[in-house]
């Protein structure tokens, strides 16, 4: 490097701001597997990660998003008069194509398919013996038909229609889980299935991106707000009459790679969309032959036994949930969190602060989920009431892993954009190992984020004021010119190297 020889400096440094000595993306939270769930599911979960050769993590989420789906419209949890929650959960799992994110998804997604398939089989033969029986009653329409043009025709009273020329409507075939649900098409199954339903995205992006070119005009965004929430919602279809759904009640599940995400958290509309899930991006999992194979009949059998769960069917003969709610010491518990919350959320913004407004509805609702995965799994009591410890746990996973790894998978989004390109620019000042630099070395470089004066520029005022660089006088040479932009690092970026 070539520079004019800089005017004399005293070298005495003050510790450089911290925040730029962080990496660009925080380190992944470690799950508290032990402190939150029973022995029965732990042991399972750590086998089915294994024998998938996937991150714990994904196995993990993955059960809480299917079972929340599971529970549906059967349960909702309330921890005081005026605020109800339904249990779903929206699981966003990121990492790289072989981070093991479908591996992980099938280890819950097959024992729910092996759930429904004898659910689905009973349903068709009782549709085939409908079929038999609509084919009778389409002879008897016609036959009375006939009648009655004849009895009209004769000046008589015409025959009433027969019962066998109604076969009533047809069998509803249940799904437990869709891959590419339209609309219309997810209304037409929940109309008649008032539990609710899975939504499996293999890539989230490209859905949540499509959101915005729904084809009858507008956007599906509205629809997947309210189903998040279990919101009534009417469902409009061209030439047909609309469907009312008293609780749209969607679980979604599925995957992103790193820069589609990072692409959306600067694309999405500031809607909460996107807050509503929960991100979840670990470490990749050791490169190992599994020595462990996950008993996939526990979980077929924990699905299974939450599938008993009924819906309540009131005096009007309309079905809606049953209402779980807080003892008096889970609802203390609930003012304590919600105070957290409140200091949580003075310390962010954008993004973040988005998905921590919503930490209070979404720790009510994993404490259900886990309340019955536990009644489930380890053969406690169906609970009626979500205690200390349910909500306890509940509180502990959020506070000590979701809220970690939301700052994790947001960095980018949660950071100002200046400070975002002072810490690349930390970055490159460590790999060249320069206690003095220019702006023109930098922009030579070509670097993401920094090539371009208009980007370098922020970066550069934010590390002057965060005390780990310092802009340096250059002497005009004998020719003339603009004197180039030196700058001198302190040595505490360099690990203390003068």
């Amino acid at each position: 490097m070539n520079v004019p020889e800089p005017v004399p400096f005293v070298p005495d440094w003050p510790a450089p701001d911290a925040k730029f000595l962080r990496p660009e993306v925080p380190p992944a939270p470690e799950l508290p597997l032990d402190e939150v769930f029973g022995p029965r599911f732990a042991t399972w979960a750590r086998e089915a990660a294994e024998a998938k050769g996937a991150p714990l993590d994904y196995a993990v989420l993955s059960v809480l998003s299917v079972l929340s789906s599971v529970i549906g419209n059967a349960r909702w949890v309330s921890p005081w008069r005026g605020w109800a929650e339904p249990p779903v959960i929206w699981a966003m799992l990121i990492g790289l194509p072989s981070a093991g994110k479908s591996p992980a998804i099938d280890a819950a997604l097959q024992p729910l398919r092996a759930a429904e398939k004898p659910l689905r089989e009973a349903a068709e033969a009782e549709k085939k013996a409908w079929s038999e029986k609509a084919e009778i009653a389409k002879l008897a329409e016609s036959t009375w038909k006939e009648a009655v043009k004849a009895a009209i025709k004769e000046g008589q009273t015409p025959p009433d229609k027969p019962q066998e020329a109604d076969a009533g409507p047809p069998p509803h075939i249940p799904r437990l889980v869709v891959n590419d649900g339209t609309i219309e098409r997810l209304g037409a199954i929940l109309a008649k299935q008032p539990r609710g339903i899975l939504q499996m995205r293999d890539e989230l992006a490209g859905w949540l991106e499509g959101m915005a070119r729904y084809s009858g005009g507008g956007s599906d965004r509205p629809f997947w707000l309210e189903a998040y929430g279990g919101r009534g919602y009417t469902v409009e279809r061209m030439g047909r009459e609309p469907l009312t759904i008293d609780r749209l009640t969607i679980a979604v599940m599925g995957g992103v790679q790193p820069d589609r995400l990072k692409s959306l958290l600067f694309k999405a509309d500031d809607d909460g969309l996107l807050a509503r899930f929960l991100p979840i991006w670990p470490e990749p999992a050791p490169l190992r032959r599994p020595g462990a194979w996950a008993d996939e009949d526990h979980m077929r059998r924990i699905i299974e036994k939450l599938l008993t769960l009924d819906l309540l069917t009131d005096e009007h003969d309309q079905q809606r949930p049953w209402i779980v709610g807080f003892t008096d010491g889970a609802r203390d518990l609930m003012d304590e969190f919600r105070l957290a919350v409140r200091q949580w959320e003075a310390e962010a913004e954008g993004l973040m602060l988005s998905f921590i407004g919503k930490l209070p509805g979404l720790t009510a609702r994993l404490s259900l989920v886990l309340a019955f995965l536990e009644w489930a799994s380890e053969g406690a009591e169906e609970p009626h009431q979500i205690t200390v410890q349910h909500f306890g746990r509940a509180a502990h996973l959020v506070e000590a892993y979701f809220l970690p790894m939301a700052r994790r998978a947001y960095a980018d989004a949660a950071t100002p954009k200046a400070e975002r390109a002072a810490r690349r620019l930390v970055q490159v000042i460590r790999e060249q190992g320069w206690p003095r630099f220019t702006s023109r070395d930098v922009l030579r470089l070509d670097r993401a984020g920094l090539g371009a004066k208009a980007a370098l520029d922020p970066a550069l005022e934010a590390l002057i004021e965060g005390d780990a660089i310092r802009a340096v006088p250059v002497q005009t040479g004998p020719q003339g010119g603009r004197p180039q932009r030196l700058y001198t690092v302190n040595p505490a970026i360099l690990g203390g190297q003068a």
